[in-house]
């Protein structure tokens, strides 16, 4: 499981350093794609396996199915980290996150998050009221 928030900074080759608590269950590769929100999903290449799997099962017929399948895979990029723990993130990925050198890497449960700096901030900065209003309808019952 992925948790916490880290600060790492994208270099002029565009890696970024996975953080170090991360790299373990990142080693044997991933698949790096859009996300929601304008952010960047990385997958271990098992759970990747996992969602596409699911996306096949479902029926050719459905237009949101075809849909969401094209954007997620053709932005998909797998690779296998490096010695140091380091990924390069595609230009097309950068572009569509609005990467800069700041970033922002959330675990987010099966999958780590990639997001802009200033983009988190924001997106932290509006979300923050809904937080406490939605938890009802995420968890029945509550905590």
């Amino acid at each position: 499981m992925f948790l916490g928030t880290h600060t790492p900074r994208l270099d002029d080759k565009g890696r970024l350093i996975l953080p170090a608590k991360f790299r373990d269950e990142l080693a044997g590769g991933v698949v790096i794609t859009k996300g929601q929100e304008r952010c960047l999903y990385v997958f271990p290449m098992p759970e990747f396996q996992r969602i596409a799997e699911q996306l096949r099962a479902q029926p050719m017929t459905s237009k949101a199915a075809r849909a969401y399948s094209r954007v997620f895979f053709a932005s998909a990029h797998d690779e296998v980290p490096d010695k140091q723990g380091r990924v390069t993130i595609p230009a097309h990925l950068r572009e569509y996150a609005a990467l800069d050198r700041d970033l922002v890497v959330i675990g987010a449960s099966t999958r780590v998050e990639i997001w802009d700096k200033a983009a988190w901030e924001s997106y932290l900065a509006e979300s923050e009221d809904e937080f406490a209003d939605i938890e009802e309808g995420v968890l029945p019952g509550g905590l």
